[in-house]
């Protein structure tokens, strides 16, 4: 079944409700004459209550309420938050270095608004150290805790041990953030470009004046022409 509404001359009834362009309860009439309103007011005639008795109809511009109905759903769908479980992998006995990267990592995650799913794999020997992956996750949990939260506790899982970690920040203020960062650093390049073009013509003018034009021809008329005698 479409989800389309019954405009104009598909509408099948012989009669309806009908309601103006403004929003004025026009009353019920016969179809004939809903149709009659509409090519009066250059406008469409919608059927938005099909299921009433008599159907509700509305005179209106359907292309451009078509239009403006796209893009509030774009809209909406642009802010919509979901939400996303980032996964960081990590060893018992990880390097220093390997480890700042990976907190790096999750650090990142969190500022966005996403769940991180922090796994410390075991193999061999290590798995009779459990004790060494509990305290490298309370560790991490307590680098991020300003940005995070244990959402789920260390749980072993076979050879792996696994915590949750969940943002203090929603997922949509992260991206109201991010989108406000982002104009401002547009905002901030475009008012660098303008000032660089303010100074280019300040650099140039030394170079027009370089050239004394007016001076050479002085210098010839003073040395050809007579002198002249000064009136008494």
């Amino acid at each position: 079944m479409s989800a389309e509404p019954r405009i104009n001359d598909r509408i099948r009834v012989p009669e309806v409700r009908l309601v103006g362009p403004s929003g004025e309860q026009v009353g019920i009439v016969p179809l004939a004459k809903a149709l009659e309103l509409a090519q009066e007011y250059d406008l469409d005639l919608v059927e938005v209550a099909a299921n009433a008795r008599p159907p509700v109809c509305k005179l209106m511009d359907y292309g451009k309420f078509k239009y403006e109905s796209a893009m509030k759903a774009r809209e909406a769908r642009k802010n919509q938050a979901h939400t996303v479980i980032k996964e960081m992998k990590l060893r018992p006995k990880i390097d220093p270095h390997d480890y700042d990267t990976k907190k790096g990592h999750v650090v990142r995650f969190l500022k966005q608004g996403d769940k991180v799913k922090i796994t410390i794999m075991f193999r061999g020997r290590e798995q009779s150290r459990p004790e060494l992956g509990f305290r490298l996750l309370q560790r991490l949990a307590s680098d991020v805790e300003e940005l995070g939260f244990i959402e789920s506790n260390p749980k072993q899982d076979g050879r792996n041990m696994i915590m949750v970690l969940g943002p203090h920040k929603k997922k949509t203020e992260a991206m109201a953030e991010a989108r406000e960062a982002q104009a401002a650093r547009k905002a901030e390049r475009q008012g660098v470009t303008s000032d660089e073009a303010s100074e280019a013509p300040a650099e140039e003018a030394p170079a027009v004046e370089e050239t004394p034009a007016a001076e050479a021809p002085v210098a010839e008329a003073s040395a050809d022409a007579p002198a002249e005698t000064p009136e008494a």
